[in-house]
């Protein structure tokens, strides 16, 4: 989940993969990386797990390449970071009916949490996912807030400007239920400046629709029509996009 190949400075290996991952070709990105290190098998794992959230497909091939980041771990940082993965996958296959692991996704995350240490450039990203379970899983808004408050406030200290797209738009969708408007379209717009700014085009899509829900027509339609363009430009990814864009059906 961080931002790594979006600046000039990085080495052109890392910056193919982020341009391939930020346009949906996680397979394509993952096989420029042979996991013959620690830290080319955690990232190559990273990426067949963000594949599966959001094609909802690929689920061997990530577990494969966990199973392998797992395995080559020697550090902590390392061994968090795989726990970490490990969580955020069994989260998708919960959240998307494949299968209930969220007994699996919490343990995980509890281990990680375990492994990395508080200030760490991991934690950020891990407290963001703890968020997601308390949100998605558990159905603890509270919770989900203050984790994503502690993510945002890493992603700001280690300068992950990706992740902070991410805790903007998880934060703005909590104040949106609330019904506080204002900060729901600042936290939404900001999402999208910064996705549009890094390039992350499979992430664009979401973002236009989450500023959607928050807008009034005409405004709200001329968004979600542009996400509805980009959906289908990377061929109906992410997958869970759909139902967010599909109007509902009229009753009688």
């Amino acid at each position: 989940m961080s931002g790594t190949g979006t600046t000039a400075d990085d080495d052109p290996l890392q910056t193919a993969v982020w341009r391939l991952r930020s346009r949906a070709c996680w397979a394509d990105a993952a096989a420029l990386l042979p996991p013959t290190t620690p830290a080319a098998s955690l990232q190559r794992a990273a990426l067949l797990v963000e594949r599966c959230l959001y094609t909802e497909q690929g689920w061997e091939e990530a577990e494969d390449a966990l199973r392998t980041a797992e395995a080559q771990a020697q550090s902590d940082d390392e061994r968090g970071a795989a726990a970490c993965e490990r969580g955020q996958l069994a989260y998708a296959a919960t959240l998307l009916g494949v299968r209930d692991r969220a007994d699996e996704a919490r343990a995980a995350l509890g281990r990680a949490a375990a492994l990395i240490a508080p200030g760490a450039p991991g934690r950020a990203l891990l407290d963001f996912r703890r968020g997601l379970l308390a949100e998605n899983l558990a159905r603890s808004p509270q919770a989900a807030r203050a984790a994503y408050r502690r993510a945002h406030a890493g992603a700001t200290a280690h300068d992950d400007p990706l992740l902070l797209s991410f805790t903007w738009r998880h934060l703005a969708g909590l104040a949106l239920r609330d019904g506080e408007l204002a900060e729901a379209r600042h936290g939404f717009s900001e999402s999208l400046r910064i996705r549009e700014e890094l390039g992350y085009l499979v992430g664009t899509a979401p973002a236009l629709a989450s500023l959607a829900d928050a807008e009034t027509d005409p405004e709200a339609t001329r968004l979600r029509t542009e996400a509805t363009r980009l959906f289908r430009l990377l061929g109906g990814v992410p997958t869970w996009l759909a139902r967010q864009l599909t109007p509902p059906t009229a009753t009688t």
